[in-house]
């Protein structure tokens, strides 16, 4: 991720209990309240990659702030379960012939043979629930989340030929009649989602209603990918549904394998073996489930692409032992990797709204216009581990230069280390909470080129922290230039608008606030001032 802009300052002392309100008009204000919010509605389809294990643990630490529709257990070139009647499978240039195996076809590719790892994480959940719910209300009930469990179409990876439970679920969602957008991430291979979108099709196609129906699925689904991981969207998705928002992403934090290996100072901090250890693995059930470096674990019994469990071998004492060494060894406890969390990160409400337009970024990225960057681990064609740490390099340094952007990563971090230690926590004051911050008036603004407009922060903190507040330019807007803000170390700031920006532009203007506590936290708002004709 590039490391650009929005460092914290400016800190004050709030009034009474730790409220700061300031009533001051804003001019030219449309759209929605920032007291507003809808939760939005997202599937999450994974694979049993230890890194998938360790998104779904964040993701259900912020089920408070989605409505989870479902979760469920898919197929990818990397996890397959097999027909269970000895049907052999292989598919050229996957991860099973690379490395220099020569193991398939075969009939299954490192799948439990109970797998349940969903399964796991939300019984875990379960177990914190009632302390989660003295944080957050608004917590779903485990039950409600177990009953969301279905398997996909997990057989062979890319196979849409049938029906599952899965598919069945993702249709259903498909076609309900629910308002706004459904999100569907893809952790995994997209099949389970091309046989759901295949079925609507084969049911719809030849009937009158078929164009409305496209119409109707091209306007409600986006779809959010950590790669084609089966080839499924590639020749199936994409060609018979070319209006279906599909998201990839750039600029996200460094959530994935190898984080270490071009970590900045101000993040890697957050990845070593004391950090995780106190912040993570020794935070109760779901902690004990997350993985790290030298763990002892291992997704799958006897998988040789699984080391990561392992401590106090080299690189070449592994592969002396079999394994597939594609990533090198790490200190043991320190952070293993959290691919996935690009496609859910930018919906928590922490007020950047960043799911709500794909460019708008947020704590998962903005949006990528082709699908190159968080899909490399699952395109290269070279496998040694140089290639692979190379790679990893060079797309991180290429998606740097394309534009400054925020260093969400500690921010992220801290919010994470938070909710776990809300889940081993029974008392409401024994933990840290976030800022809560609004905007006076609506978040959208029209202003004239030259104009100088005020906008003004209700700010409040549910402990009574100190709080430091930061009002920053996110470029991120159709207007690049730099946009001059006078008092944006209070909550009361002052936008001039630049003389040279043209009408139609947009300006991205967000309010940070920092609270003092352990650890940190910060919340925002964004406000977007769309330049008007003088």
């Amino acid at each position: 991720m590039s490391s650009f802009a929005a460092c914290f300052s400016g800190c004050f002392r709030l009034l009474t209990a730790g409220l700061l309100m300031v009533f001051l008009c804003t001019a030219h204000v449309t759209g929605q309240s920032s007291a507003a919010r809808e939760k939005p509605r997202i599937v999450i389809t994974a694979d049993p990659e230890l890194d998938d294990n360790n998104s779904l643990i964040r993701f259900l630490l912020y089920s408070s702030d989605f409505e989870i529709e479902g979760l469920i257990y898919a197929s990818s070139g990397f996890h397959w379960k097999g027909d269970g009647k000895g049907t052999k499978w292989f598919v050229p240039g996957r991860e099973y012939s690379r490395f220099g195996l020569d193991t398939c076809p075969c009939e299954s590719w490192r799948w439990a043979r109970d797998e349940r790892f969903i399964h796991n994480a939300v019984e875990a959940y379960q177990k914190v629930y009632p302390n989660l719910r003295i944080h957050e209300p608004e917590y779903p009930d485990p039950k409600t989340l177990l009953s969301k469990i279905r398997f996909g179409n997990i057989e062979f990876d890319g196979d849409i030929s049938k029906d599952t439970p899965g598919s069945d679920l993702i249709k259903s969602l498909i076609l309900d009649d629910k308002p706004g957008k459904l999100y569907i991430t893809a952790w995994g291979g997209q099949s389970t989602i091309a046989r759901a979108l295949l079925s609507i099709q084969e049911q719809s196609e030849f009937t009158t209603e078929w164009e409305s129906v496209q119409n109707k699925i091209s306007r409600k689904v986006v779809l959010l990918p950590s790669g084609d991981q089966d080839d499924t969207y590639a020749k199936y998705i994409k060609p018979y549904w070319p209006g279906i928002e599909y998201r990839q992403f750039r600029d996200s934090p460094n959530y994935g394998y190898g984080a270490q290996l071009r970590a900045t100072p101000e993040n890697s901090v957050f990845l070593t073996p004391s950090w995780m250890k106190e912040n993570v693995t020794d935070r109760g059930p779901l902690g004990k489930l997350y993985r790290v470096w030298g763990d002892g674990k291992q997704m799958v019994g006897g998988d040789i692409m699984d080391y990561f469990g392992l401590s106090g071998y080299t690189d070449d004492q592994l592969r002396k032992m079999g394994y597939a060494v594609w990533m090198p060894v790490q200190e043991k406890g320190s952070w293993l990797g959290e691919g996935d969390n690009h496609t859910f990160m930018n919906m928590p409400g922490n007020g950047l709204r960043a799911y709500e337009d794909a460019t708008w970024g947020g704590w998962g990225g903005r949006s990528l216009a082709s699908p190159d960057v968080n899909g490399f681990f699952f395109q290269l064609s070279d496998t040694s581990q140089q290639a692979m740490v190379a790679a990893i390099s060079s797309v991180s340094a290429s998606a740097n230069k394309t534009s400054p952007y925020p260093e969400f990563f500690p921010a992220a971090q801290r919010d994470f280390a938070a909710r776990l230690l809300w889940s081993v926590t029974p008392l409401y004051s024994g933990a840290n909470h976030a800022p809560e911050v609004t905007i006076e008036g609506p978040l959208s603004v029209l202003a004239s080129p030259g104009e100088t407009i005020r906008l003004n922060a209700n700010i409040t903190d549910p402990d009574g922290d100190e709080i430091s507040v930061n009002w920053w330019q996110f470029h991120v807007g159709t207007y690049q230039g730099e946009t001059v803000i006078t008092d944006g170390n209070t909550a009361r700031a002052r936008i001039q608008i630049p003389k040279d920006a043209s009408a139609g532009q947009t300006i991205h203007i967000i309010v940070e606030a920092s609270d003092n506590g352990s650890p940190s936290l910060t919340s925002y708002q964004r406000v977007i001032i769309s330049v008007r004709n003088r």
